[in-house]
């Protein structure tokens, strides 16, 4: 491959070979741009944290094919804001939620394939759109539709330097296995992901605990890119600290255990940290809108390890994720099994239990079950753990991605750090989604600012270089 690439100069050079890449790369080409995709992952690994990914959120006004009801743009914003706090840019972000309107049916038509409306304890039929055979599928497809416009794809192909001049794109050096090489272009989109692979990265900002996260997606998402950007003068967008952390399986592997490792019964029990002690409202608002804070929540946690556990009454009720629970026909033998105090675990569920005032219990709706008179009550869907067996998963904070990244206009344009946008570099995907995501997460809506991003970087680096 480091002959096709090697001293010729293309229109567009995306590094990073996920979901915003792949769709940036094919818009340019579509445009009538020549392409090179720089995929620092093997071809095995390709397609970033976007191999694991299942659905992307989308504005509609109406039932779609995929999609039941109605989610309008304002209800989409209310989401948004409701779990960043307000911490998002407001332009990018109705762009991003207004665009996503088209996402379904642009993947459509590059070969991707969606399942029926999901049911279920997700709560996403209306607002999420399912993709058949998962991300995988999805970049399969990008892939495809990429080759067959002609797209140079390059895999094992890390950067480790760029070349800037004045905040102009030049070239980007390439340490492969065929050897050290130069990538030249008219312009530069930059989608290569965070840096949440990055233990080292991660512990600068996290101290210690960052030892016991587990990284849910891809080992290549190092940060590599992304530092060298902030190098060159790009400005800085987001926390490092802030990130979609999730709470996982315990007993996932370090890296690359994907979405099957999460546990999506929270809702459904309780969840006690190593103590046997409650810590957080379980139901304070539908999954797919608080699953991505109990990332952060177990991380706060001694030994960043909790349990959430739940009776027979809610068996069948969510997926199950891919390790097994640990089962126990009384309370203390369970303690036993999950290593809290026996006695302490006792008095937090007789002391929940005591507490539930009866309601109408429905896990699709903000149900009247709940809890009265605890330091730290359940909102909804709040029912007595104590009909046997007792089933018990552990929980350890699963890092998908992080926010800190750099700074894009409505062009997609990557700023840099004196506010101006750089002529020819634009940016997609993770490694921009901080400029929306100041913190907090809804499900689905890293891949619809992937996409939508991504057909706005790529659109405009064909233009900026055909003109």
């Amino acid at each position: 491959m480091r002959e096709e690439i090697e001293g010729r100069t293309f229109d567009v050079l995306v590094i990073g070979g996920g979901h915003a890449g792949l769709t940036a790369a094919v818009c340019a080409a579509e445009k009538g741009a020549t392409v090179c995709v720089l995929e620092g992952a093997p071809h095995t690994h390709r397609g970033g944290n976007s191999r694991h990914t299942r659905n992307l959120r989308a504005m509609h006004d109406a039932p779609t094919d995929v999609l039941t009801d109605a989610y309008p743009e304002q209800e989409y914003w209310e989401d948004l804001l409701r779990v960043t706090k307000g911490k998002t840019n407001e332009q990018l972000a109705r762009m991003a939620i207004r665009g996503s309107s088209e996402s379904v049916a642009w993947l459509q038509d590059h070969g991707v394939h969606f399942q029926p409306a999901l049911g279920g304890t997700l709560h996403l039929g209306r607002t999420n759109a399912f993709f058949m055979g998962g991300g995988k599928a999805v970049m399969n497809a990008l892939y495809r539709s990429a080759r067959d416009l002609g797209v140079v794809v390059a895999y094992d192909a890390p950067v480790k330097d760029l070349d800037f001049q004045d905040g102009f794109f030049q070239s980007a050096t390439v340490e492969s296995k065929e050897g050290t090489y130069v990538a030249k272009a008219k312009t530069l989109v930059a989608s290569a992901g965070g840096f949440e692979a990055n233990l080292e990265w991660l512990e600068e900002a996290w101290g210690p605990t960052a030892k016991n996260f587990l990284i849910r997606g891809t080992p290549y998402n190092r940060g590599d890119l992304l530092k060298t950007l902030l190098a060159c003068g790009a400005q800085q967008i987001g926390d490092p600290k802030q990130c979609h952390a999730v709470a996982i399986d315990g007993r996932a592997p370090k890296f690359d255990g994907g979405i099957v490792t999460r546990v999506d019964c929270v809702s459904l029990g309780i969840v006690v940290n190593v103590n046997g002690e409650r810590f957080y409202d379980e139901g304070e608002d539908f999954w797919p809108k608080r699953y991505a804070i109990w990332g952060r929540l177990v991380a706060g946690q001694p030994e960043q390890l909790a349990h959430v556990i739940i009776d027979k009454k809610s068996e069948g009720m969510f997926m199950p994720p891919v390790f097994k629970p640990e089962v126990a026909d009384t309370i203390p033998e369970l303690a036993a099994k999950i290593g809290v105090p026996v006695e302490t675990l006792e008095q937090t569920v007789s002391d929940f239990n005591a507490a539930v005032v009866d309601g109408a219990f429905n896990h699709t709706e903000l149900d009247d079950c709940h809890t009265e008179g605890l330091a730290v009550n359940k909102t909804h869907w709040a029912r007595t753990i104590d009909k046997p067996p007792f089933r018990a998963f552990s929980l350890r904070p699963g890092i998908t991605f992080t926010y800190l990244g750099v700074g894009v206009n409505e062009r997609a344009q990557m700023l840099m750090d004196d506010g101006k946008p750089s002529a020819n570099v634009f940016a997609a995907g993770e490694i921009m989604a901080g400029n929306v995501l100041g913190e907090g997460y809804l499900a689905g809506i890293g891949m619809t600012i992937g996409g939508v991003f991504g057909r706005i970087a790529g659109k405009e680096a064909a233009r900026h270089a055909l003109n």
